[in-house]
């Protein structure tokens, strides 16, 4: 949308004389030059001098340990637990969490172990709250009248809360940028500070407790602007005809520049992101932006007019366009009384707000009674129970289109375009303490179709064999690809900027298109948000850190620091890690040879 935005500003400070200097500034991120000149589509250049105020940073990494009674001490009580008592000592502190849900849990449970007149001084921050409510957070926090928070990652960065002492990390953010990111909230008035990574039990946060060196060793990840993503660029295209009529010329703001030899890049045996991005760059965005016209037009909200393409639809476009959502309606969560509760992107209401889903919103619970789809609204009352609801769903893909190939080993690796249809079926009812499942229930909703980019491997019958799993109609094949596409997912983040919530994945033992056992993982956003490019050129780096992460982990038959997924449609069944490891290493053995 940013990139979309400043197009826009371009061509209308061109058309009345102007020609300004965008400035960017970032502590973080990978690649910055890259990354700013996809955003407004001009040559920029890098000035990688910091100097950013902040004294004494100690940072600790703990990874919790077992209880008494032989249970893992769970991420959310020890982030509840430090955040308490950093409060208590007098420190202002922000404890980051990885979920709505989870900012919610931390701050109600470190309310409970603070003295009572504190209690109040600690209060959740997420996405989905009204803005009147952010605004107040923000204020209190800024002041100093809120002494600690917790918060997602909508705190991350751009909002000024002023000098923190201490920040907690309630398991790595999914990146080295938003790492530095969140620990950079304290120390901020050059004073000494503290962050502590409380590592989770997944695969991402066991491999950095097992090397904490690569935090402060690794580089930051890039970024890639999907500029040509229909779902965002045609709402774009809509707006700009409206402020004012769309000429030839103006392709090539949108298209902008792809001059690979401006920025330098490690070399490695797969394509670079540069390489990938000239490959399929500014043709690809003009291209869109044409199809874009032709679109509006059939759709009447475009017409011709001497060879302009004048807005003919009715009101503001821009009035339409949500900038926190790549495409889709936002559901409503509406309480018995009528109050809009909050707000949750389209693409995730099927599995967070179905009949009997629990929401939780300010601490307080909801149980969802309806879901109306004609009105996009999801009818809720208060509920206080000790579980959570997890949906269950069923998911098939379909391929429109391969963008490019390549070889990694005997493995063959493609990156295109695809369609992918999910249903919620049902959902288990959690105890939040235990993790223990309460019940099983059903659901009839309709299937949702998400038009995306991913990322796919095929792998033959051969493979299978010098595995010794057998041939692809072995009982072990489902299990073993089951197992590596969850452990591929949660190890994604090593090479972009992402977490396993931003993509989905899939594997079966004989798809119809490509007649092979295949991996697919795909963005899991609509049009893609360029996360399946860079996975791409991960490559076979991207296998061996599975293969790491598989091999290292200390279970004997998975665990959710390897192959067991907290977002997996399927109840994390069948996952068979002893077959993922035996075929890896036959992938290894073949890249070494």
């Amino acid at each position: 949308h940013l990139a979309q935005i400043l197009r826009r500003l371009r061509r209308m400070c061109t058309y009345y004389g102007g020609n300004p200097t965008f400035v960017f500034a970032s502590a973080t991120i990978g690649e910055p030059q890259r990354l700013a000149t996809e955003l407004c589509g001009l040559p920029v250049a890098l000035i990688d001098n910091d100097g950013s105020p902040h004294g004494e940073r100690l940072i600790g990494v703990w990874n919790p340990p077992v209880s008494a009674d032989g249970i893992p001490v769970s991420g959310n009580t020890a982030t509840s637990t430090l955040l308490a008592a950093l409060v208590a000592d007098g420190h202002r502190t922000i404890a980051f969490t990885r979920s709505r849900r989870g900012a919610e849990i931390v701050a109600a449970r470190a309310q409970r172990l603070v003295p009572d007149e504190l209690a109040s001084k600690i209060k959740p921050y997420r996405g989905g709250y009204l803005p009147s409510e952010r605004r107040a957070l923000e204020a209190s926090l800024f002041d100093g009248s809120l002494r600690g928070v917790a918060a997602t990652t909508a705190l991350e960065l751009g909002v000024d809360i002023g000098g923190l002492d201490a920040c907690v990390c309630n398991g790595f953010p999914g990146t080295i940028s938003s790492f530095r990111q969140q620990i950079g909230r304290a120390g901020r008035s050059a004073q000494r500070s503290l962050s502590v990574l409380v590592t989770g039990d997944d695969a991402l946060d066991q491999w950095y407790a097992a090397n904490p060196s690569e935090l402060f060793s690794r580089k930051p990840e890039p970024v890639v602007v999907n500029v040509a993503n229909p779902f965002v660029l045609y709402p774009h295209i809509a707006c700009a005809a409206h402020e004012l009529p769309l000429i030839a010329a103006d392709a090539e703001v949108w298209a902008g520049l792809h001059d690979a030899a401006s920025t330098n890049t490690e070399t490695v045996s797969e394509p670079s992101v540069l390489e990938l991005l000239d490959r399929l760059g500014t043709a690809d965005v003009a291209e869109a932006f044409d199809d874009g016209i032709v679109q509006l037009v059939q759709r009447n909200q475009l017409t011709l007019v001497n060879g302009r393409a004048v807005w003919a639809g009715r009101g503001s476009p821009s009035q339409r366009v949500s900038l926190r959502s790549g495409g889709g309606t936002e559901f409503r969560i509406v309480d018995r009384g009528a109050r809009l509760v909050g707000t949750v992107d389209g693409s995730r209401a099927f599995s967070t707000l179905h009949t009997g889903a629990l929401y939780v919103h300010q601490g307080q619970q909801y149980r969802v009674e309806r879901l109306d789809l004609d009105d996009h609204a999801a009818w809720v009352h208060p509920e206080t129970v000790d579980e959570y609801t997890q949906a269950r769903s069923t998911t098939d893909f379909r391929f429109i289109g391969v963008h490019t190939s390549m070889q990694v080993g005997r493995l063959k690796l493609s990156l295109g375009s695809l369609e992918v249809d999910e249903q919620v079926v049902g959902y288990e009812r959690k105890k939040i303490t235990t993790g223990k499942v309460l019940s099983r229930e059903s659901l009839e909703l309709p299937a949702s179709t998400l038009t995306t980019r991913g990322f796919w491997y095929e792998f033959g019958d051969e493979v299978f064999v010098d595995a010794g799993l057998g041939d692809a109609q072995a009982p072990a094949i489902p299990g073993t690809l089951h197992a590596i596409e969850h452990t591929m997912i949660g190890m994604l983040p090593l090479f972009t900027i992402c977490d396993r919530w931003d993509v989905g994945g899939v594997s079966t033992a004989a798809h119809q298109q490509t007649g092979k056992a295949t991996i697919l993982i795909y963005d899991a956003y609509p049009g893609g948000a360029g996360i399946a490019e860079l996975g791409y050129t991960a490559g076979q780096r991207h296998l061996l850190a599975t293969l790491h992460a598989l091999e290292h982990c200390r279970c004997s038959h998975g665990c959710p620091s390897c192959v067991q997924s907290p977002k997996c449609g399927n109840g994390n069944e069948p996952l068979d890690k002893a077959g993922a490891i035996e075929l890896l290493g036959v992938i290894r053995d073949d890249l070494r040879a």
